[in-house]
């Protein structure tokens, strides 16, 4: 796992306490401060800054270039959100009578139950079936996450793992899998795609062959940090 990864990891820890610590932060920092100025330890910096302004803007210059897109890039996902809503694949319609009957309104076609209200374990031939459902849960008090996670048979042996009402803390990197092991991809797992949003109601279709019996947990993980940002447990 990436030094990075443990990084995060040490932050979501201490996140329940980012009150008291940031106040204990602040108070050291000035307490160092205080002490610098009062030893004069700051002037020999000072005096090397000002005989060497050059190299100093270039050195300025330098870390500001490496600092603030690695900074961007690591924080600003926090704070950016996206949302993107897709059809859901219960909203299948049954249509009642013949193709013969005429327009009344009682026989038009009516929309199948929402993901709540779906039955699970409705043959696929008849139109699509809700085969398994969780509700997203964070990994911790910082990677936090809600929804439901649905599997949805929408034909015979074809799947789609849909997420709804969904929410989640961004980050960098996030991809979403199907896993045996509920704290990380399993070897059995399949990667379906990256995270398609922060927020909303989206769908991944399940490549064909795959055993969802087996695979029990639906997963949003940080790839690159190997960190997990949230799991549902899917059950009938």
């Amino acid at each position: 796992m990436s030094i990075l990864g443990e990084f995060e990891r040490l932050l979501a820890d201490l996140y329940p306490y980012r009150v008291p610590l940031s106040i204990a932060a602040c108070a050291i920092a000035a307490v160092l401060l205080a002490l610098v100025i009062r030893r004069g330890w700051h002037r020999p910096v000072v005096g090397w800054v000002n005989s060497h302004r050059l190299s100093s803007v270039i050195a300025g210059v330098l870390f500001l270039a490496v600092a603030v897109p690695a900074g961007n890039y690591l924080l600003s996902p926090l704070w950016e959100r996206t949302t993107l809503v897709e059809a859901n694949p219960l909203d299948a319609v049954v249509t009642s009578g013949s193709s013969g009957t005429s327009g009344d309104s009682s026989e038009m076609a009516s929309p199948t139950p929402d993901a709540g209200q779906a039955e699970p374990g409705r043959a696929a031939d008849s139109g699509p079936a809700l085969v398994s459902q969780g509700v997203f849960r964070g990994a911790d008090d910082f990677h936090t996450a809600e929804g439901q996670a649905l599997i949805v048979e929408t034909a015979p042996g074809q799947f789609v793992l849909r997420f709804d009402n969904f929410s989640i803390r961004n980050g960098p990197d996030l991809f979403v899998y199907l896993s045996s092991d509920p704290a990380e991809p399993s070897a059995d797992g399949v990667r379906l795609g990256a995270l398609k949003a922060t927020d909303g109601a989206f769908n991944y279709e399940i490549p064909p062959g795959i055993d969802i019996s087996e695979l029990r947990y639906a997963m949003v993980w940080c790839d690159q940090f190997a960190v997990l940002f949230a799991t549902a447990l899917l059950e009938a």
